[in-house]
């Protein structure tokens, strides 16, 4: 079975908009760039025009690649007392001049939509409601949970580390609610014998970033996959000179599993639908 995140991210889309035009004044996000990356910039197009879909307002800083750190948390701490803003997103990688982790600091946890304060990541870890769980990692746990496939007592093994999506990701499979309760092994470049702990898996997250490192070998039986990594690769025969791919051989993996996300329209669409649906929660808590 392929899990479709565009059809399940289509479908939360109209939910929101549905529930902002209840609303008296629509959620607004901030969304910050600094500098030109080509990849950035394309991802804040495709979030700005989500945003304009269902009815988010958004406002846009484009700021210069020289911008400094004091800057750029001056700006934040604007829009931190911005009652027009009810969501901020400062979209990444950063020049390496700035620290990422001052940045996200600098955001109202009450604003972070990202879910990446340390605030929000605490709350996270100990199972206290309240706060923003990050889009991708939520964005995974209702797809499964709108597929109806079971978590609870499965043998969940997360591919990758990173504070945007593994870790976060075993915290919240973890915890002890609905369509949770794993049990989380997280795996990594320093694990020896890595296809030791992918096939026994029953659900098996790739999140690192290296296209088609999971192979069929590496899969369990009838196991549940789902492909968080995308990559270009060079292919002189598609449209761009380029496709997208993910961390899974999908061509061979898909014929042992039992179900898998695609790449792209997979975990990608989840995650823009999880930024609007955090924005339009900070808005509801703000209000209501």
């Amino acid at each position: 079975m392929i899990l479709s995140g565009k059809v399940i991210a289509d479908q939360i889309q109209e939910e929101v908009r549905a529930t902002i035009k209840t609303l008296a004044s629509p959620p607004g996000l901030a969304v910050i760039l600094v500098g030109n990356n080509p990849s950035s910039q394309t991802y804040v197009t495709m979030k700005r025009k989500a945003c304009a879909n269902v009815g988010i307002q958004s406002f846009f800083h484009h700021l210069p690649e020289t911008t400094s750190k004091d800057e750029l948390l001056k700006l934040i701490a604007e829009l931190n007392q911005d009652k027009r803003v009810d969501g901020i997103l400062v979209q990444s990688p950063l020049p390496a001049h700035i620290e990422s982790e001052t940045v996200i600091e600098a955001i109202d946890p009450q604003k972070d939509v990202d879910g990446f304060h340390p605030i929000n990541a605490g709350k996270l870890l100990l199972g206290i409601k309240g706060g923003f769980i990050p889009c991708t990692p939520l964005g995974i746990q209702v797809l499964l949970e709108r597929y109806q496939i079971p978590i609870e007592g499965k043998h969940a093994v997360i591919v990758g580390r990173s504070s945007i999506v593994g870790k976060p990701l075993a915290a919240l499979l973890m915890q002890n609610a609905p369509y949770c309760n794993a049990t989380v092994t997280v795996v990594h470049s320093k694990t020896p014998d890595l296809t030791i702990y992918t096939r026994q898996a029953d659900l098996l997250i790739a999140a690192l970033g290296s296209p088609g490192f999971i192979k069929e070998e590496m899969v369990k039986e009838g196991a549940v996959v789902i492909d968080v990594g995308i990559s270009r690769v060079g292919d002189k025969d598609a449209p761009h000179g380029y496709r997208l791919v993910g961390d899974v051989d999908f061509n061979r993996v898909e014929k042992k599993c039992s179900a898998i996300t695609p790449v792209p329209k997979g975990v990608g669409p989840m995650t823009v639908a999880m930024l609007l649906q955090n924005t339009l929660l900070s808005h509801q808590r703000r209000f209501f």
